[in-house]
């Protein structure tokens, strides 16, 4: 006889997990291969601009193009390690990268040896440019003889029909005092507070001023009576006619 003792039954449970601590996982990212920089070519770019239209163009016409001066000789070029024709070729290929339908037309300046002047003033004029050919014409006019008497205040000087009127320095402050307050009689003691000071030796008297003013005028010749006498009380600058008054480009403090 056999005895047989029953085992315990153990109840089958799921496996779990354990969680395990991998720490922060940095996630893979593909791998890119690196790119290499573009191969320069020599040539600036320019940005895209809209088109706009020229204020300088008058109504009814349109701009086919442009003319570039540039100011450089071949000694200039070669201390730059380069020469004329290769600065031109280089703006052709810029113009026909930025405008592949464009044409391109490139004129060498040729001015005689030791020419003076800026280059690109030189190229200009060579080149026939309208403005430099007539600002040239412009500079090499004659300046229109001067008749009549000019009192240039801001070179003290005085010149009667083109020759220099050979004033003293106090002659010609004494006319520039009256001129610059033409129109009015001014009395002989107010042209000695104004032209002398106390600080000289010899004050003028009132009679002293009344020399002063007649070789003034001997000086001016036919023009003396632009310095008029007011019988009693002083002299007056009149302006005639015949008579240009130059001042300097900053007012005289005699005017206030």
């Amino acid at each position: 006889m056999s005895l047989t003792i029953p085992q315990p039954r153990t109840a089958l449970r799921p496996a779990t997990t354990v969680p395990t601590d991998l720490g922060t996982v940095t996630p893979i990212r593909p791998r890119r291969e690196p790119v290499a920089p573009p191969v320069a070519s020599g040539i600036p770019t320019s940005p895209v601009v809209a088109p706009q239209r020229n204020r300088a163009l008058p109504e009814g016409t349109e701009a086919r193009g442009f003319a570039l001066y540039v100011g450089i000789d071949e000694a200039a070029a070669a201390a730059a390690g380069t020469t004329l024709a290769a600065v031109v070729e280089q703006l052709k290929a810029l113009t026909a990268q930025l405008v592949p339908s464009s044409e391109t037309y490139a004129a060498v300046a040729v001015a005689a040896e030791g020419s003076g002047g800026r280059d690109v003033d030189v190229v200009r004029l060579a080149l026939q440019d309208r403005s430099a050919v007539a600002a040239r014409k412009q500079a090499e006019k004659p300046e229109p003889e001067e008749t009549g008497v000019v009192i240039d205040i801001s070179r003290k000087r005085v010149t009667l029909d083109g020759e220099a009127a050979p004033l003293t320095y106090k002659e010609f402050e004494l006319l520039q005092f009256l001129v610059l307050r033409e129109g009015q009689t001014v009395d002989r003691a107010a042209i000695i507070d104004g032209l002398w000071s106390d600080d000289e030796d010899e004050t003028p008297n009132e009679r002293t001023i009344d020399v002063h003013v007649r070789r003034l005028r001997s000086k001016l010749g036919a023009f003396e009576e632009i310095v008029r006498t007011v019988r009693g009380v002083g002299y007056r600058f009149d302006r005639h006619a015949d008579v240009a008054v130059r001042y300097a480009s900053t007012p005289s403090p005699d005017l206030f």
